[in-house]
Order: structure tokens, then sequence, then C-alpha cells
């Protein structure tokens, strides 16, 4: 070590006397965006993310017609291939890390490494097209991975009820059923809040 003769602290590995400690990195917690094709996943991420999100957006083609069809009160132009990603520090002592799955059916594959290491999800649905979010609603309950169902309220708007959307889902009464609007953040927030109280919920259980 080296000795600071002009005063009585060691410099170097040692820690000063009178120093604050170090602060401690915030605990990484990876949340999933998941659903259906063009339910307002990427805008979900996008809103909330307090870095610019990581997007795989490709151009929509004549070749997609007849294979994705994102809904008709859509302007959709793009559509993600691989995943979105976006980071949101909760406070000094969470962060999220937030993944995106794309939506179409033969992206699917991606879906067990895009997952792996999650504590929670959040399923966006699309209540003009509620059938579309059945194969993320399934995933996760066989994975046994707390999740949230999330109505995405286009334009402030709901074809049906959260009562109508859970029995139509069928899911279980645990799983919260909730409504919230992809373009605003402080929505998006309350939603994410939802999905961390469900993995809380889940690792108290299973300590005790």
């Amino acid at each position: 070590m080296d000795f600071d003769p002009s005063a009585n602290r060691v410099v170097g590995t040692a820690r000063i006397p009178g120093a604050p400690a170090p602060k401690k990195a915030p605990v990484p917690v990876k949340i999933i965006v998941a659903g259906g094709f063009g339910v307002g996943k990427t805008t979900t991420v996008g809103a909330i993310s307090e870095i610019s999100p990581l997007t795989t957006e490709a151009e929509m083609t004549s070749e997609s017609v007849g294979i994705d069809n994102p809904g008709q009160a859509t302007m959709k132009t793009g559509t993600t291939v691989a995943m979105d990603f976006g980071v949101l520090t909760i406070d000094q002592t969470l962060k999220l890390y937030i993944f995106g799955t794309p939506g179409q059916t033969r992206f699917a594959f991606m879906w067990d490494d895009l997952v792996k290491g999650a504590l929670g999800a959040l399923v966006v649905v699309d209540t003009n097209r509620i059938d579309d979010c059945y194969p993320a609603v399934d995933y996760f309950e066989r994975a046994g991975l707390p999740f949230v169902v999330g109505i995405n309220t286009f334009n402030g708007q709901m074809s049906y009820s959260v009562e109508e959307v859970r029995w139509a889902l069928a899911v279980r009464e645990d799983v919260p059923v909730i409504s919230f609007d992809a373009r605003f953040r402080a929505s998006v927030r309350d939603a994410l809040l939802v999905v961390l109280d469900q993995a809380l919920d889940k690792a108290i259980r299973m300590k005790s």
C-alpha cells in the first residue's frame, strides 16, 4: 500500500476513515412483455424505458399478407423479429430489465431463451383479438411464471370489460387482469408494478 505523508490516511485499496460506504448496485429483475402480434408490446417497452429501447423491427412486406394480421385499428407497418429491450430503475435497490417477445407464432422458438431467468410477465391483450393471447397465457401457466394480463386500451376503449376478458381467458382467480394504456409511461409503470407484486408473492410463498 502507498501512504500519503501529508494526511493520516491510506491511499489505494484501503478505505478512508469517514468516507461514505460504496453504494450497492440495484438488484436486477427481468420482466417479460408478451402477447399476440400487434397488441402493443413494442409500444409498452418504448413508453417505459429510461434508455433508448432496443428494438428489432423489420418492415412488413406483401409476403406477410395472410400470415401477419395487425388488426383493423392499427397503422402498423413493422414487426418485431427478435425482441424489444428496455430498462427501468424503480429505486436505488431495484432495476427492471424488460424484454418484449415477438408476437408471431413462427418466432415462438425464441421464447424459452428470452424467458430464462425472468421473475414475471405482462401479457398484453387486444380485446378485438383476445384469442391471439392464448398462446402466451398457456406458455406462462405451463412454465409456472407469475404473470399479469394487461388489456391495452387502444385509444382509451375496450371492446369487453375486465371480467369478460377474465372469463374468456379462463385464467385463475389469483392472476390479475388489469387495463392499461401502452402509450403512457405512468400507465405502463403501474402495470409493471402489479407484475412485481405477483413475483414477490410467489417468492414469499416459496420461502415459507
